[in-house]
């Protein structure tokens, strides 16, 4: 696919070429490593060349080069306590005022302060709400985090500063994942899902990227997602599971706004929700449950995030969805929810 790209852009990919352009292979623990390994069968990739790629290597600093701004001095937005992010809504120095994981308000005392983010990532479900179940056991939210913590290591590598919602398994709401983006102004929020139930067989990858009704930029990037994702899963031999509507589009409510908590508590950030593959089905639970697949697929919603940062391509992918009536699920609110210690 022809991509477009800015003349600032094209003058790293030319540095890029005097010097070694590598992936980055993250040599980080899985959550997943010392609950379920290995599931089942593994399937063989026939590829490992994607057809779309950012532009810049991830051993390029893009701030450093002027692709991206840095994020500007300024107030204390939020703290990073331990394994997780909460924004502040008052207080001073030694007695922050914060949002809770569950949603209450807390004066805190210690923290590492944050005064921004390029990004932030979003590990959806935690805690005792686990989200999809294999039938293998592999559970969604370790799936998610697994992702999160690989997509973040490849942006940091690329000179970006990236928030994760949570850094750990623990349960939080969704209004407070999103107070997250918004207070530390993120220049892009994404929530990392797998997905269940689907239609029926498909042909490839049934992966879904959910964008903002309002927000052209969310639809971009819920485009370039789609795109980096679909074509890192797509060389692998299984047999994929898809809704009939899968790429990337909008859901609304009843009121003609978004469906989804994560997108509509997050306007004024381009955000994207992302089921990235069917946990459902036990060819794709085996594949997505393999360490190096969770390197593959944060590389490829890193790439996304970077294309989008740094050109002005439009995405694909994109489906007009059929209309749904069934609930996507429970979970997210306040209720049963109990916090972590935060000192």
């Amino acid at each position: 696919m022809h991509r477009s790209v800015p003349r600032l852009a094209v003058a790293i990919g030319v540095l890029l070429l005097a010097g070694v352009a590598a992936a980055v292979v993250v040599d980080a623990p899985s959550p997943l490593d010392a609950n379920h390994g290995r599931v089942g069968s593994n399937p063989t990739v026939t590829s490992t060349t994607s057809p779309l790629r950012s532009t810049t290597s991830a051993g390029t600093d893009l701030v450093a080069a002027g692709a991206v701004a840095p994020i500007p001095v300024g107030p204390v937005r939020a703290l990073t306590l331990d394994g997780f992010v909460a924004p502040i809504v008052g207080g001073g120095p030694g007695a922050w005022s914060v949002r809770t994981p569950c949603g209450a308000t807390a004066t805190v005392t210690g923290g590492d302060p944050l005064n921004g983010a390029h990004v932030v990532l979003d590990p959806g479900h935690g805690g005792d709400e686990t989200g999809a179940v294999g039938a293998a056991g592999v559970l969604e939210k370790d799936l998610n985090l697994a992702v999160a913590q690989a997509a973040a290591a490849s942006l940091r590598a690329r000179g970006l500063t990236v928030v994760l919602t949570r850094d750990r398994d623990l349960r939080m709401t969704l209004e407070t994942r999103a107070q997250i983006a918004t207070t530390v102004d993120a220049r892009a929020f994404v929530s990392i899902h797998h997905n269940a139930d689907p239609d029926g067989p498909s042909s490839r990858p049934g992966t879904e990227t959910f964008f903002q009704i309002a927000s052209v930029e969310s639809r971009r990037l819920a485009g370039i997602l789609w795109e980096e994702v679909t074509a890192a899963l797509a060389p692998f031999d299984v047999a994929w599971v898809a809704d009939t509507d899968a790429g990337a589009k909008y859901r609304s409510n009843s009121r003609g706004g978004d469906y989804y908590g994560v997108l509509r508590h997050t306007a004024g950030v381009p955000s994207v929700l992302a089921e990235l593959a069917y946990l459902s089905n036990p060819a794709e639970e085996a594949l997505v449950a393999r360490p190096d697949v969770h390197q593959r697929l944060g590389g490829a919603v890193a790439d996304a995030i970077v294309t989008w940062l740094t050109t002005d391509e439009p995405g694909g992918g994109y489906t007009e969805p059929y209309p749904r009536t069934q609930p996507a699920g429970p979970g997210g609110g306040q209720a049963g929810c109990v916090d972590p210690p935060l000192q």
